[in-house]
């Protein structure tokens, strides 16, 4: 009992170190901020107008939402996307400096150390994803609270699966300079080929869709798991699925478990 007790004091106290530096990164605070009002007010609100009903005599595809009522989920993610996979940096760090060395030479097993890092990312790449959560209104949504809290449960899972995907990555790459470049490279690709910022009409096969759009790029959205981490919480925000509405959930919870196993191999290596 007594064992298990020091290592809960221990998991919390790196969980506690993580959200302390994450709240004392001003650029990255900002960064959470700034990103989603940029792109809910210019990008939401620009292409609003072209995306539901007619415009210049010609009717456009007709849904039971506005523009920025289907890029608000889309939003979200990206936020927590940025905060997750930048959380990696913090790994690098320490390691650079050798806080990371010391840590790892305690008796504390280093699961827990990995788990309460992984924890204090996910927990400010939530809080990132709850800032946009409160600009619900702004996109015209309206949430109950059991909606709110079932988007807040599934951002921190999401949030902990990326983490550990940032911390998988973050054992790849020693620099800070190649981490930079390489989840930019990574963030944005896989962000834009998830059908975030464009629908696919549901109600249309696939043969349908191809007249619309290249095959190859509905064969990147179906493959591309942040399509289905979006299409999930578009689901509990505005209750529209563009795939089936599991398959969001499962991802994720297999991502969690699977890229925690996996930084868990190379963490501290």
């Amino acid at each position: 009992m007594t064992e298990v007790l020091a290592i809960l004091r221990g998991i919390h106290g790196v969980w506690l170190r993580e959200i302390m530096r994450a709240t004392r990164d001003r650029g990255q605070l900002l960064g959470g901020v700034s990103r989603p009002l940029i792109w809910l007010m210019i990008l939401g609100v620009g292409l609003n107008p072209y995306f539901r009903g007619e415009v210049f005599g010609e009717v456009k595809m007709v849904l039971p939402f506005n523009y920025l009522q289907f890029l608000f989920p889309a939003v979200i993610v990206l936020n927590i996307m940025y905060t997750s996979i930048q959380f990696a940096v913090s790994v690098i760090w320490d390691r650079e400096f050798g806080f990371l060395r010391e840590v790892l030479v305690s008796p504390m097993p280093r699961w827990a150390v990995l788990l309460g890092k992984v924890l204090g990312g996910a927990t400010a790449a939530t809080g990132h994803g709850t800032l946009v959560l409160i600009l619900a209104r702004f996109a015209d949504i309206t949430l109950t609270a059991p909606q709110v809290f079932a988007a807040i449960g599934y951002m921190f899972a999401l949030s902990f699966a990326l983490t550990c995907f940032g911390v998988v990555l973050a054992g790849k790459i020693r620099s800070f300079e190649g981490f930079g470049v390489f989840s930019n490279t990574l963030i944005l690709p896989m962000y834009f080929a998830s059908s975030s910022v464009f629908p696919l009409d549901p109600s249309l096969s696939l043969t349908q869709l191809s007249t619309s759009y290249p095959e190859w790029l509905l064969w990147l959205i179906r493959i591309n798991p942040i399509t289905y981490a979006v299409d999930a919480l578009r689901g509990i925000l505005i209750g529209f699925h563009q795939f089936p509405a599991m398959a969001g959930y499962a991802l994720v919870a297999a991502g969690c478990a699977g890229f925690f196993l996996w930084a868990l191999r190379s963490f501290g290596k």
